[in-house]
């Protein structure tokens, strides 16, 4: 594995003299993808995990050869979760040669889509970041690769109106959100499809930095008395909801949270699986160990007399980074594939991302279709529940609402 922080990265520019250097052969062999991650700030409980795990997936790939036969050298530095770093990141690894950008967190992908397409560098922002920017047309190198907050939005309606024996007319629903720009996102969304679905929606906005949410959550349980609960939670918070939601006697099958409130960092945090027992957790990859590529991981481990690493216990977080790796991957296979003298730049990489069809990774992956139209992949979540001490799958894969989607990608396309 390897990291950068940005005093590092730094140092060895300075040593090396010239900024983005490379020898020729580095040049010939070698190819660039940034990594951001948060290994030291305010989401660490996701970068400690997901981004070892696209170390992990990178090293598999070039244990095998590379792609296409050239070797991926992923260079990743710690923003710490704060814009200005982000963006230094950026431009040195663009300097480096970076065809692609593996961008992290919702205020970074803001700073940085200006960037990304005026350098035309394609960008990943997997379940965050703005849901507009499924919009390929207006967001050419911005690709979200995951069910944005909108599509979490729909799918979480859908799940909702399922479990309440199929009919919402009437139905009280809460939304306790994050609030921030991004627990602020999916609200036109659920009151579009309230007026639809004729159910009471109510808003329960939590403060930064969320630790403190018992106020929302009487007024959820015993004014409002929800039928069911939306928890758009992200860092600690997720464990403060489930832990003062069970402390009062609400029942947690009546729950379901986003994807940022759904790892097993967020289930231990409450107190374990015994205490958020019931509690519905919606994934954009698949959860859990048992996986073809996870196998590959551990064996690639074993030949070089390692144990496998412990980050791996943390399967929702691992195995996004997996599936943000390996949809990088594909995307410069396919880049290689069109161009036989093998030298790609962005613009390649943006096309080879929107040439992706029905990818899996065998089930860890959804079945991604993006389009120069479509950088979302179609908006595909599973929900898991915890149960028997573990996340037990409830539904396959599925996408809800598309109309409410598009109409609303439109809508933010012409304003």
């Amino acid at each position: 594995m390897r990291q950068f922080s940005i005093g590092a990265l730094a140092v060895l520019i300075g040593l090396t003299g010239v900024v983005g250097a490379v020898s020729p052969a580095a040049a010939q062999n070698e190819i660039v993808i940034g990594v951001q991650c948060d290994r030291t700030g305010a989401t660490q409980i996701v970068g400690t995990v997901l981004c070892p795990a696209m170390h992990d997936y990178f090293a598999l790939v070039n244990s095998k050869g590379g792609i296409e036969g050239r070797k991926i050298k992923a260079l990743e530095i710690d923003h710490e979760y704060k814009v200005p770093p982000a963006v230094e990141s950026y431009e040195r690894h663009k300097k480096e040669g970076a065809v692609s950008m593996a961008v992290y967190g919702t205020p970074q992908i803001y700073a940085l889509a200006a960037k990304l397409t005026e350098d035309r560098i394609p960008g990943t922002s997997p379940g965050f970041g703005s849901a507009a920017a499924a919009d390929g047309i207006r967001y050419p190198y911005i690709f979200p690769i995951a069910a944005t907050y909108w599509s979490q939005a729909t799918a979480a309606v859908d799940f909702a109106k399922k479990q309440l024996g199929g009919n919402l007319k009437g139905k009280k629903i809460a939304y306790l959100f994050y609030d921030n720009p991004a627990g602020r996102e999916p609200i036109e969304v659920l009151e579009d499809l309230a007026q639809r679905e004729g159910f009471q929606l109510k808003m329960f906005a939590v403060p930064p930095p969320g630790v403190e949410m018992g106020a929302q959550v009487l007024d959820i349980a015993q004014r409002f008395r929800a039928d069911f609960v939306l928890s758009h939670l992200f860092g600690g918070a997720p464990a403060v909801s489930i832990k003062e939601l069970k402390r009062i006697g609400f029942p947690l099958r009546k729950v379901i949270g986003f994807v940022w409130a759904s790892a097993e960092a967020n289930i231990d945090a409450a107190g374990g699986f015994a205490v958020a027992e019931g509690y519905y957790t919606m994934q954009f990859a698949g959860v859990g160990q048992d996986y073809p590529v996870l196998n590959e991981i551990r064996e690639m481990y074993k030949k070089e007399g390692k144990p496998a690493p412990k980050e791996m216990a943390s399967t929702v977080f691992y195995n996004r980074g997996v599936l943000v790796a390996a949809v990088h991957v594909e995307a410069i296979r396919n880049a290689l594939k069109a161009k036989p003298d093998g030298k790609i730049t962005g613009a390649d990489v943006k096309v080879g991302f929107e040439k992706i069809s029905n990818f899996t990774l065998g089930g860890l992956v959804p079945p991604l279709k993006i389009t120069p139209n479509d950088h979302e992949g179609g908006g595909l979540v599973q929900i898991w529940q915890v149960k028997g001490g573990k996340f037990e799958k409830v539904t396959e894969w599925f996408a809800a609402y598309p109309d409410v989607v598009a109409k609303h990608i439109k809508a933010a396309a012409a304003k």
